[in-house]
């Protein structure tokens, strides 16, 4: 991986998108010595949301599981409680 300063982001932009885009390397770029964001291939990008989606659908399954187990509360009720 690759570092670089934020000014010097800022005047490379087109050419370090462009190197990401060919050579599929990540630019971390860095603010007063600190990580602040990355340049990474848009396939890296796809893979995170790919695993996103999939931890969504894991989530969603135990979820729709415990309303199986435990049910629901009626919205009426909800409201109700809260005073609305």
């Amino acid at each position: 991986m690759t570092r670089g300063n934020s000014a010097e982001a800022k005047k490379q932009l087109g050419q370090i998108l462009a190197r990401t885009a060919r050579t599929k390397c990540r630019v971390m770029v860095t603010s007063r010595g600190k990580d602040m964001a990355a340049d990474v291939p848009i396939e890296d990008v796809q893979l995170l949301e790919e695993i996103e989606d999939r931890l969504d659908l894991d989530e969603a399954r135990v979820v729709l599981a415990s309303v199986k187990r435990e049910g629901t509360v009626a919205w009426k009720k909800i409201k109700r409680d809260l005073g609305l």
